[in-house]
């Protein structure tokens, strides 16, 4: 054999060690890494494609070296390993810090970057930290994080120091030209109204991110950055739904929802889209808010099959048309005259809508055999002291009186909550319009307060309890603690930046007719049990009402096809005892 030179060792091993590569780049892809959001995954996809290469190189140096004198030490493949997996892992990271600090050598960036103090350093925080370093087009650049733990305390992440606690804000804030705050832990409401006074008195911007359990993908983006809203104010713990439970009867299955343009109920079908049901009905009287249904849905949920229905349910005779055509499976009915006052005032419009409307759900319910049956009520309907409470108090009767009557495999339940944040005729949309026109913000009492849940929250414990098996039961839902009026209405003038009793006043203007201080989600007599799901508890049930129901029905019916609303209050007050919106003297009259 003849001498070779180390220049023709060198080219042999370069031609063996560039096709190995090229073939390992083939197999394993990685050119279609993106470069601009190198992580470790992609740095172990380095190793592995370097290590894949090595394997074919050895090989191939074995094999020369058995057959020909071209024969390359091992030390080489394994150098060139090592410096392989240097170079790629080095110029991929080196793409992703040009990409995150582009904005600060940007020439063409001349717009100043906000300074953004992020309070809370752990997941979520570090996170946004990055991505904001990352988005030119945000114009904000982390400074530093706040954070309680004290074991955070004066470390760095993500390159960013911990500057202290979240009572060294106004020293930082001012130390760091700070220009928004951001905050970054929002499961904790207390911690979240504390630091929203503080950047108020501090005259610095204030936002917030949202909960974790509150996005779809479980990641935070620099679009979800938002304003702080009364919702991060309450107190209440997550919601952790068992989706198979309610994969298992939604799936595949034709889902009428009534009252579908309201906000419970377009929420409901928001909630359903995401368990793959066969076909969505929408029901419902408003023939604008279905329109906007629809167009979301064509927008967000292309590969639902819905049909759209305007009409009343009331109107049997067209309902029953929609159940022939499409033999639906499982019903939720959400549809209902729900303000207080103006159902004061039109008794016989309640008694059609939640008593008549439900009924005539059920008894078609029971022909065409629906599966599922999950009747909407409220915390009003416990201790009445209004005609809309004591209607849904009514119409829980009738399912209750409908599950006494199911067939095979059929369940009619009702799910009980009280106040929804966003939901029409709420006070927050309420207050929001009198805040902006310079107040006052009315309350009617000091001492009002009620439960308060999301729309999402409670859609989705609304499906959760329908999964459930108890025929007839009144599953209460847990909204948290009750929340005064006065302190929400409060928390929203400090979200506008202003000063209650300063820059708006707080008026009380006294108790509406039919309205009390304290909701209830229980009766006294029923009590609860529990669930086998934490926030939701089953009522226990109780006979007042049903016996003879059919009997009052027809009375009712009657009195409201009369407008005679004190026979109609009377009905109330023989079918629920702890209906005080009905009282008589001595003589027979009502007070």
């Amino acid at each position: 054999m003849g001498h070779i030179d180390a220049w023709e060792l060198l080219f042999v091993y370069t031609a063996i060690a560039s096709v190995s590569k090229l073939v390992s780049l083939l197999v394993i892809k990685i050119y279609k890494q993106s470069w601009h959001n190198v992580s470790v995954f992609d740095l172990f996809q380095v190793i592995l494609i370097t290590l894949f290469s090595a394997a074919i190189t050895l090989a191939a140096v074995l094999y020369m070296r058995s057959v020909s004198v071209f024969a390359v030490p091992f030390g080489v493949v394994l150098i060139d390993m090592v410096l392989s997996i240097i170079a790629l892992g080095a110029f991929r990271m080196l793409a992703r810090v040009i990409t995150e600090n582009a904005h600060l050598v940007n020439p063409n960036n001349t717009k100043k970057n906000k300074r953004v103090l992020i309070v809370g350093a752990g997941s979520a925080g570090t996170t946004m930290a990055k991505e904001l370093r990352k988005d030119a087009d945000a114009n904000m650049a982390p400074v530093g994080f706040l954070d309680d733990d004290p074991a955070k305390l004066r470390q760095t992440f993500v390159g960013l120091k911990v500057f202290g606690t979240t009572q060294d804000i106004g020293e930082v804030v001012k130390s760091q030209n700070v220009d928004i705050v951001l905050i970054a832990i929002p499961s904790n409401p207390d911690a979240v109204r504390e630091i929203l006074k503080k950047t108020i008195q501090l005259k610095v911007k204030h936002r917030i991110l949202p909960r974790l359990a509150d996005l779809a993908n479980m990641s935070v983006s620099v679009s979800q950055i938002r304003e702080v809203d009364v919702e991060d104010l309450l107190q209440r713990d997550p919601i952790n739904l068992n989706t198979d439970e309610i994969s298992s009867y939604l799936t595949g299955k034709t889902v009428l929802v009534t009252g579908a343009g309201g906000s419970i109920g377009s929420e409901i079908v928001r909630q359903v889209c995401n368990f793959s049901p066969a076909r969505i009905l929408l029901v419902g009287r408003g023939e604008n808010s279905i329109y906007q249904l629809q167009l979301e849905l064509n927008r967000q949920y292309k590969n639902i099959e819905y049909f759209a229905y305007i009409t009343d349910v009331r109107d049997k005779e067209s309902l029953a048309r929609i159940f022939e055509r499409h033999k639906p499976e499982i019903l939720f009915h959400a549809a209902a005259h729900k303000h207080v006052p103006l159902m004061e005032d039109n008794p016989e419009q309640a008694v059609f809508n939640n008593i008549f409307g439900t009924k005539n759900l059920v008894e078609l319910a029971h022909e065409w055999k629906v599966e599922r049956f999950v009747n909407v009520s409220t915390d009003k309907a416990v201790n009445p002291t209004s005609v809309m409470g004591a209607s849904k108090r009514a119409a829980e009767y009738v399912v209750e009186w409908g599950a006494t009557k199911a067939g095979k495999n059929q369940v009619f339940v009702s799910v009980r909550f009280g106040n929804v944040l966003g939901s029409r005729g709420s006070v927050i949309p309420i207050f929001k319009d009198q805040i902006q026109n310079g107040g006052p913000v009315t309350v009617t009492h000091p001492e009002m307060n009620r439960y308060f849940m999301t729309i999402p929250e409670a859609s989705q414990l609304v499906l959760q309890a329908g999964g459930m098996e108890n025929n007839g039961a009144v599953y209460v839902l847990d909204m948290g603690k009750p929340v005064k009026i006065s302190d929400l209405a409060r928390d929203l003038i400090q979200l506008s930046g202003l000063i209650p009793g300063k820059d708006i006043q707080i008026e009380y203007t006294g108790m509406r007719p039919g309205e009390k201080l304290f909701e209830e989600l229980l009766t006294a007599e029923e009590g609860t049990e529990s669930s086998k799901y934490k926030k939701i508890m089953v009522s226990r049930k109780s006979k007042v009402g049903i016996d003879n129901l059919e009997e009052m029905l027809v009375r009712l019916h009657e009195a409201a096809l009369a407008g005679d609303g004190t026979t109609i209050r009377k009905c109330f007050y023989e079918m629920i005892p702890n209906y005080s919106g009905y009282k008589l003297n001595g003589e027979g009259k009502v007070n």
